[in-house]
């Protein structure tokens, strides 16, 4: 009986966590990136006690189901079924790709996109084979985060989500907005097929928690603070993809003119 009152009392401390995140949101928005433009060491993380709850709920949910589901995923397919299945929902998010292409002016980038799409579409049989990057079109990630980047947008504070993991309010709105311009989503809703949509970010999600598998484990084994770690992690992957892996970046290399807030000072270095 001691136990079920824990659990219930644990349940309703974490819900009441994700409940004030939402809250907090509301009324700390974007505005909270302009108090660590004044603040450089500031790390613009105001709501850490709640996303520290939500990561330990996280990291249950990813003991129990995420990475038994994996690991079952790996045993099941071998490593070519899945490079395959990866390169073909790769090959699905070519639209979205190009579209923030454009929007950021990189127009070659744009054209690599659109060559490598045609090429996997149809030599590469739908996306299952990786054609074009045999043929020097190597594959590169944009998305509607790293294009409000570049327009200069703040990204806000550092937010952990529920399932989603680390995020930040540029990020979170970047990607509802690629997931509801996506061409393939919005066939599949036309034609009342919504599970396409789910089973593709189903595999999407499970393909990528695999290929993680030992490397969280270890995170998990060395890290001193898992939260600032992945917080960190997290910060340096997305200036390496908003600056197309060439840091820093300077105004001439930016088709908008836009440098990235120098993030030394915070806890992303």
């Amino acid at each position: 009986m001691r136990e079920g009152r824990s659990l219930a009392e644990w349940v309703r401390v974490q819900s009441t966590r994700i409940l004030g995140m939402v809250a907090l949101l509301g009324m700390l928005g974007l505005p909270l990136s302009d108090a660590r433009a004044q603040q450089g060491e500031d790390i613009n993380d105001p709501i850490e006690y709640v996303n520290r709850g939500i990561l330990d709920l996280n990291l249950i949910l990813d003991r129990f189901l995420f990475k038994p589901t994996a690991q079952g995923y790996r045993f099941l397919l071998p490593e070519r079924v899945r490079q395959g299945l990866r390169n073909a929902l790769r090959n699905l998010q070519a639209p979205t790709v190009l579209a923030n292409d454009i929007l950021q002016g990189k127009f070659e980038r744009g054209a690599t996109t659109v060559g490598r799409f045609v090429v996997n579409s149809t030599v590469g049989v739908a996306g299952v084979f990786d054609v074009a990057a045999d043929w020097g079109m190597e594959p590169h990630v944009e998305d509607f985060g790293q294009t409000m980047a570049v327009w200069g947008i703040p990204e806000g504070p550092y937010l952990m989500l529920p399932l989603a993991g680390p995020s930040n309010p540029r990020d979170l709105i970047g990607g509802l907005v690629d997931s509801f311009a996506d061409p393939f989503r919005l066939w599949a809703n036309h034609e009342d097929k919504e599970w396409i949509t789910y089973a593709r970010g189903g595999l999407s999600a499970l393909g990528r928690r695999e290929r993680n598998i030992e490397r969280f484990d270890e995170l998990q084994r060395t890290a001193i603070d898992l939260y600032a770690t992945l917080r960190s992690l997290y910060r340096q992957d997305r200036l390496d993809k908003i600056h197309d892996g060439k840091l820093p970046m300077d105004s001439e290399s930016s088709p908008f003119g836009y440098s990235y807030p120098d993030d030394s000072n915070g806890d992303g270095h």
